[in-house]
């Protein structure tokens, strides 16, 4: 799940803008923004499904900041309610997963950036291939979560199981004499707590200490995603202002559109080569009077 939506924001950040038509414009980059942030709100989204909590967005009278208050039902979260949609209304009362009901979102901007310009048809393809993939590995852990152990299985397990215990002391005395009582109390605690392992995972989503550690990843990976966003809203402005002409020559800016692609003295841009942005994570060493001077000299 975490590597959809990894390459998913990866792919969205890296490849929507047009070559003929330059950087995103507001609107677009707040779409961008937008569906990066639903991205991030979708780990949370499955975990409250996966643990039942329900309505976990929109809880009141929770504990602000904690995904279960003291009474053990799901309360509002401040930085998972953020990253929702404006006016979002969940469905979760009539039987729709909210995890599902994002993705509408995201296979709607792979729509539109198809249609802009920003992805041709095998890059949006293989975007919603990504999609598609997460609501697989979506489906499985909920068919973890919703296929228990059958109850018959489990009473004859343990019926089983105390049988064996009441035979095995018979069998084992003739040949161990008193060391069989320890013998037979060891093998029927490792066979218990083996049996015991086996009913704690079948819901290895919860708070357990055993479970796996929801938290932990979806906090990881929303703290990764915004990384990738913050460094991004940097970057897209500095595009925006290099496009226009505005690039102030020091940050990003500087490394947007190389001379050949720059907007001609007279602000004419049909003159304008292709938009070919860097690549992101990238900075450059501020320039100097000096060490401008020097490298005229030695010219």
């Amino acid at each position: 799940m975490n590597t959809c939506l990894r390459n998913l924001t990866r792919t969205i950040v890296t490849n929507s803008y047009s070559a003929t038509r330059g950087p995103p414009s507001l609107a677009e980059r707040e779409d961008i923004e937008r569906t990066i942030r639903i991205l991030m709100a979708i780990p949370f989204a499955v975990k409250n499904h996966l643990r039942a909590e329900w309505g976990a967005a929109w809880a009141i009278g929770g504990a602000l900041g904690n995904d279960v208050d003291e009474r053990g039902t799901a309360a509002y979260n401040p930085d998972y309610a953020g990253l929702l949609p404006a006016g979002l209304e969940g469905h979760e009362s009539e039987g729709l997963g909210l995890p599902y009901q994002l993705t509408f979102f995201v296979d709607g901007f792979i729509k539109r950036g198809e249609d802009r310009g920003w992805f041709n048809a095998p890059g949006a393809s293989q975007m919603q291939a990504q999609l598609n993939m997460f609501l697989d590995a979506y489906g499985k852990m909920e068919t973890i979560k919703l296929t228990p152990m059958p109850v018959a299985h489990l009473i004859h397990q343990k019926q089983v199981l105390a049988l064996f215990g009441c035979v095995l002391p018979f069998a084992m005395v003739d040949e161990m004499g008193w060391w069989a009582i320890p013998i037979v109390c060891l093998v029927i605690f490792t066979l218990y707590g083996i049996e015991g392992i086996g009913s704690q995972l079948e819901d290895p989503f919860g708070y357990d200490r055993n479970d796996i550690k929801m938290d932990a990843l979806v906090g990881d990976t929303k703290i990764e995603i915004d990384v990738v966003l913050t460094e991004w809203r940097a970057y897209s402005k500095a595009m925006e202002s290099s496009w226009h002409g505005n690039d102030a020559s020091r940050g990003h800016g500087e490394r947007c559109l190389d001379a050949s692609t720059k907007p001609s003295a007279n602000g004419d841009k049909q003159g304008q080569g292709k938009y070919a942005p860097p690549d992101l994570f990238l900075r450059l060493r501020p320039r100097t009077a000096a060490g401008d001077n020097g490298h005229r000299e030695n010219a």
